[in-house]
Formats: structure tokens, C-alpha cells, sequence
């Protein structure tokens, strides 16, 4: 049975603002809707928010009161920083004797570059105690006399006493300006890289608090009761009211929805993730189910900001091809829509008709070896969607589809003046555009420890078949397009998880301490709207940095798809069984949930003791996790703790790297819980004692060990 209820993602673009309406309970795409950026409007990009709202709403003939879930995704904090539009930020550092000059040089934060030659408009003052008010408010007076529009307090070792950064604010209150202490950002040590994160953090602070208020009023003036959620660079989503205090997280957000869309939607277990547009393709890594994250760069300086490991190539399906000497020698970065050209695979035959190849130079300062056809139709041109085309790798129904006897004609130029035929004019072409993308995916996949028995290539945006396909037979991957390739964004945003990272250094942590961060990321998921008995977090204790890490990610609402088209045993076997590259003859059932079931072979090896790959596949026939060497043990929530303290304790090795706990992941419920992360035996079984608190005795799970070397 379907729900009225609906989940909404909306993602403002540069150019578009795409909303998308999704079923939830089947996640079933039901509409989506284009409409442009409002940058120019009164109420900014709010309006386009509002209105593509409303359109889709009467597209799918449904009331704001169906509404479950509304999240939206912006390039606002992005552009913000990348143009230098942000506000002026009152820098108040805090300290005495070797303190204070540790602090005192943080005004040369006021020399980051955020475009050329736009520096970080920043003013600093400095108090000795915090805890003198009359001091504190003559530093505010200093800073907003210099302009200050936002301010933040900063003081070193405030991540383990936070008193006086909060105590300046206090006394700052009387300005009325939006303010932050840099150990609210983030509680790394690291006096320089906290304070640079958090000055960042407070230069989009206004601008995005404005945006903030307006979204959240107009949506509540439409007749929406589901809270506003907003996507953060990492894959996840927070609720308005986090954004508001760490607008940061939203910066670099727009590659995080596509990825998530692909995660969510396509059940991506490992893999490589493109999302191709027309002039640039966003590639992300997919590891065991999630997406790969680290430390950002910004203004060229490492934050402590965490988002997604996104690496972008100028090519797209409207990079242009260029020629020299005879050859393909490149294509892009310029694509037809910066050149204001067409594509000329989207003519008409009559358009085409006595087309000659031309060079030009698409901006004043580019080379002139960009080709395009002069036709009777005008000028039009020739780009990677137009080779694709006519190699038939665009599918049927694809965005990107046109008629393929069209994509020849326009290739048909090109290959004369090259001496071959169309076909490997058009291979030329798409070999010049995907072998830059390729050395990206070579390099993830290595850096990430992708296994190739089970890394797939999927492709995601309007120019998805212009790099997915040929990447795909160039490298021997399997790879596919996403449904909905053209809207997968809206849709990541429709269908992500509330998400929080708390991150601690904690020198030889213990147990108590370790269960302490994971139990705040849970509360800080809940907190934000996420339902407590949905919550999974993945907990990573990292010795050499002392780093106690705990991600916590969980669903407004407990989304039960539909199971009346879920696989059979036959198609789980059969995708255990391509998975590991083997007959299915050759796969046994090792465990089963009701959620999962866990399928393994043999490899025998010469003088060496056999190799046991695995295969997780859950109820949609979909492969959640993979081992390449795993041991799997079935038992119950009862039995559990003694069985994992003895398969931990004959797992865990010992040398000069240290103790080394196996890999643990237990299959519990509709969870894998991932506690592959802690390497100390102790915290590793409280972990997993914490994983099964207030579950029946008698509720099945299954251990999945891997014994690291």
C-alpha cells in the first residue's frame, strides 16, 4: 500500500533550483520541477525555493500537509566564498603571556585570499581575562568599530575549558551581533586550523542566518509542518536550526547530494560515483556503503571542516572538442554553454546540411583550436555528448538521447578532417575526455582500497552517458547510469539521513570515554529529528592522532519500503554470485537475518590456508557488505557477549604496530553495525555491547570478523 506522504528535495543550483517530490514509503520518484535561481530577488534564493515548492506540489496534485520530509541543498555558502561576498568578522583572541601571542598572531587571518585579490575582511582585538566584562566589551567596541558583523572568541586549550571563550561572548551580547566560540565549531586541537575554521565559518554567518529565516518563514507561510532539513557537505542532512549555527557544513554540499543520491537510490555497496554535468565531473568514492570523507581544503588551508573527498575534472557532456595537427589532442574545460553555442547532435538533419569544421576561440584569452560546424542552421558545437550519441552509448530515454543518424552527421566533419571513419572520430573524442577522468578513478580506487570484485562505475547528472559508459568499457567496471540521472541531487537530498560527526582527541581513550562520544552523536541525531531506534553509529578510534571519532546517522522517519517486489532466494544468490565472480553452485548461505543473509565460497591456495570471501545481500537483493577474507559466527543478542569477548581475543593480533582487533561488523536487525573502526579489544566489545542494548535475548545477529594483518 502507498502513502499521500511525500518527501521533498530541493537543490538550488547556480543557474536552476530542482525540486523533487519522492513516495515514502516506496521511494518512487512522483515529479520534479526546474525553475531558476532567484539570486536576484528581493528574497534571494528563498523564492526559488518557494516556488518550486509550489509547483511541484500542484505537479503531483498534493497538499502541503503530505509533506514527511523537506530538505533543501545551496551553493550559497560555496559561491559566498568563492566570489568574497561575506561578512566583516570581529576576531577576539583571548590570553596572557605565551597565550597571547599565540593568539595575537591570528590577525594574520585577515590575509586569506577568498578571490583574487579579495582578501577575508577581518578586525582583531585582544583581551588578557576573559572573565573581566569591561574588558571584554572595549575588544567588542574595537572590532565593531573596524566594521565587525559577526563575532568570534578564540582562545588556545578552550576545547578542554570552553569558560572564557563563553564568558567574552557573554559580555558580547549587548552588540547584537551573531557570534560563535571556535570550540562550537569544532573540538579538535589545533589553535590556528580551529580559529581559521571558525572565522570562515562566521564570514557566511550572516548572510546565511538571513536566508535561513526567510526559507524557514515562507515555507511555514505555504502550510508545511515537516521541519526544514538542509544538506551538509558530508552526505547528510542537519536540521535548520544546526545550520544556523554552522552554516560552514553547508559549503561544497552540492557534489555530497548527488553522491547521496546515488548511495540512497541505487544501493551503492562500492564503487565510484561521477556526477557529470556539462562543463565538469564530480568523482566520489563509495566504501562499504558509505560515502568517503575527510578534512576540507579551503582558501588553499586545511580545516577542520569534514566533507566529502570529491575530486572534480573539466570535462563534461558539453566540453568541447579540440583539435591539433591532425588530432584530438583534448577536450574542454570550455563547453558549449560558456561558448553560447548549441550542441549539434540536438539539430535537425536540415540544420546540418553542408556543415564545415571551424576553429575558434570560445573566450578572448583561449586557444583557437576548439572545432564547431558551420552549417545552414548556424554555428553548433561538436562535444562529448555528441560522440557518445553517435557510439550509441546514450541509452533510450536517457536525458541526453537524440537521434543517433543526427550525432553522426555531426561527427561526420570532425572524422574527415581526422582521415577516419565516424566511429573512431567519435571513440577519439571520448577517449580524450574520460582518459582525465580516468586517472581520477585509477587514483580513488587505489588510495581507497576499492575491491575490484565489487566496484562498480555509476554515473549521475544531465551528462552522465557522455563519460559513465565509455569509462566503464575503457577500464572493464561495470557501470551504470542512475534513474533519474539528471535530477539525482534533488533526489540525494530527498532521501538523505540526518548526520552528525563528533570528533575528540582523547590520549589513550578509554572504554567510558570512547562510549561517551559515540552516545553524543546519537543524542546529537536525535536531537535534530532522527527516529532514536533508527540511529546507527560508526565509531573510529585512530591511535597515532588520538582521535576519537563517532558518526552518527539516522531517519526523520522510519522509512519501511515496500517489500512486495523484494528478491527472492534465487536473485540474492545470483547477486552474491556475481559478486564474487563465481557459479552459483559454488555459494553457500554461511548466516541469515530477516534483513540480510550472508553467502561465501572457498578460494584453496597452494601451501597457504584457504581465503573465505563474503557477501552481505539484503532483502532487495542488494550487496551491503563485502570481505575479502571473513569469518562469519551466527548467535543471539544474549549469547553474543561471551562469543565475540573469545572470537575478538583469538583475532587480535599483536606486534610493533601495537594491538590490532579484528574487523567487527554485526548483521542486527535492518543494521550492519560497523565497529571496524577501533582497533583496542576492550572498547570494541563495549561498542558492540552498546549495538545490542535493549534488544530481545533471543533477536538473531551475525559477527562478521576480519583479522587484520
Amino acid at each position: 500500500m502507498t502513502t499521500d506522504r511525500i518527501r521533498v528535495g530541493i537543490d538550488v543550483g547556480g543557474t536552476f533550483t530542482d525540486a523533487v517530490a519522492v513516495d515514502a514509503t516506496t521511494l518512487r520518484l512522483l515529479g520534479q520541477i526546474k525553475v531558476p535561481t532567484s539570486h536576484h530577488h528581493e528574497d534571494g534564493v528563498a523564492h526559488g525555493i518557494v516556488e518550486a515548492l509550489d509547483r511541484l506540489l500542484r505537479q503531483i496534485d498534493r497538499a502541503p500537509g503530505d509533506i514527511a520530509f523537506l530538505a533543501h541543498g545551496t551553493t550559497q555558502a560555496t559561491n559566498a566564498l568563492l566570489e568574497g561576498d561575506v561578512a566583516t568578522v570581529g576576531l577576539i583572541g583571548i590570553g596572557t603571556g605565551p597565550g597571547a601571542v599565540l593568539t595575537r598572531r591570528l590577525a594574520a587571518l585577515g590575509r586569506l585570499e577568498l578571490a583574487p585579490g579579495k582578501r577575508l575582511p577581518l578586525a582583531y582585538a585582544h583581551v588578557a581575562d576573559p572573565h573581566d566584562p569591561a574588558a571584554a566589551r572595549t575588544a567588542v567596541d574595537e572590532v565593531t568599530a573596524a566594521g565587525a558583523q559577526v563575532l568570534v572568541a578564540t582562545e588556545p586549550f578552550a576545547v578542554d575549558r570552553p569558560e572564557g571563550e563563553q564568558a567574552v561572548l557573554e559580555a558580547a551580547r549587548y552588540a547584537g551581533l551573531p557570534m560563535t566560540a571556535a570550540h562550537e565549531i569544532t573540538s579538535l586541537y589545533g589553535l590556528h586550523k580551529r580559529t581559521r575554521t571558525a572565522v570562515v565559518n562566521a564570514a557566511i554567518l550572516p548572510r546565511m542566518l538571513a536566508t535561513a529565516d526567510l526559507v524557514d518563514a515562507s515555507i511555514t507561510k505555504a502550510g508545511v509542518t515537516a521541519p526544514l532539513m538542509v544538506m551538509r557537505c558530508d552526505g547528510g542532512v542537519m536540521a535548520l536550526d544546526e545550520m544556523r549555527r554552522r552554516p560552514l557544513l553547508t559549503v561544497l554540499s552540492g557534489p555530497a547530494a548527488g553522491v547521496a543520491g546515488a548511495l540512497m537510490q541505487e544501493r551503492i555497496s562500492e564503487g565510484v560515483f561521477l556526477e557529470t554535468g556539462g562543463t565538469s565531473t564530480d568523482i566520489s568514492v563509495v566504501r562499504r556503503g558509505k560515502v568517503a570523507v575527510r578534512h576540507a581544503t579551503m582558501l588553499g588551508k586545511a580545516s577542520y571542516l569534514n566533507a566529502l573527498d570529491v575530486r572534480t575534472v573539466g570535462v563534461g557532456g558539453g566540453s568541447m572538442v579540440r583539435v591539433a595537427q591532425g588530432r584530438v589532442t583534448a577536450l574542454g574545460p570550455r563547453s558549449a554553454h560558456i561558448a553560447g553555442l548549441p550542441y549539434a547532435c540536438f539539430a535537425d538533419l536540415d540544420d546540418l546540411r553542408g556543415a564545415t569544421l571551424a576553429t575558434v576561440r570560445p573566450m578572448p584569452d583561449d586557444p583557437d583550436d576548439y572545432v564547431v560546424l558551420d552549417a545552414a542552421g548556424g554555428r553548433f558545437a561538436i562535444t562529448m555528448t555528441c560522440a557518445a550519441n553517435a557510439l550509441g552509448r546514450v541509452p533510450d530515454g536517457d536525458f541526453a538521447h537524440c537521434d543517433q543518424e543526427v550525432a553522426k552527421a555531426a561527427i561526420a566533419p570532425l572524422a574527415a578532417a581526422l582521415g577516419v571513419d565516424v566511429p573512431t572520430a567519435a571513440a577519439r573524442v571520448l577517449d580524450a575526455g574520460v582518459g582525465r577522468v580516468r586517472e581520477i578513478v585509477d587514483s580513488l580506487v587505489h588510495d581507497y582500497r576499492l575491491d575490484p570484485d565489487t566496484a562498480v562505475l555509476v554515473g549521475g547528472g544531465g551528462g552522465a552517458a557522455s563519460v559513465t559508459p565509455h569509462l566503464a568499457a575503457l577500464t572493464g567496471m561495470t557501470g551504470t547510469i542512475a534513474r533519474h540521472s539528471e535530477v539525482i541531487s534533488p533526489i540525494g537530498v530527498a532521501l538523505a539521513l540526518v548526520r552528525e560527526q563528533i570528533e575528540r582527541i582523547i590520549p589513550g581513550a578509554t572504554q567510558e570515554q570512547i562510549l561517551a562520544v559515540r552516545a553524543e552523536a546519537e543524542r546529537a541525531v536525535v536531537a535534530q529529528g532522527a527516529a532514536p531506534d533508527g540511529v546507527e553509529v560508526e565509531v573510529t578510534v585512530d591511535p597515532q592522532t588520538s582521535t576519537v571519532r563517532a558518526t552518527a546517522t539516522g531517519a526523520t522517519e522510519l522509512r519501511t519500503q515496500d517489500r512486495s517486489h523484494s528478491a527472492d532466494d534465487t536473485e540474492r544468490l545470483t547477486a552474491a554470485a556475481a559478486s564474487l565472480k563465481t557459479d552459483p553452485a559454488e555459494v553457500r548461505v554461511l548466516a541469515e537475518t530477516p534483513a540480510h543473509t550472508v553467502y561465501g565460497i572457498e578460494v584453496r591456495r597452494r601451501l597457504r590456508s584457504p581465503r573465505r570471501p563474503i557477501r552481505v545481500v539484503d532483502a532487495d537483493g542488494v550487496v551491503r557488505l563485502h570481505a575479502a577474507d571473513a569469518s562469519v559466527t551466527a548467535t543471539t543478542v544474549g549469547a553474543a557477549p561471551e562469543l565475540l569477548a573469545d572470537l575478538v581475543r583469538e583475532g587480535t593480533s599483536y606486534g610493533d604496530g601495537g594491538v590490532r582487533a579484528p574487523a567487527l561488523r554485526l548483521l542486527l536487525g535492518s543494521r550492519i553495525a560497523d565497529l571496524s573502526g577501533v582497533l583496542d579489544p576492550q572498547p570494541l566489545l563495549a561498542l558492540a555491547r552498546s549495538e545490542m542494548r535493549d534488544r530481545a535475548m533471543d533477536e538473531p545477529v551475525v559477527a562478521v570478523l576480519e583479522v587484520r594483518s
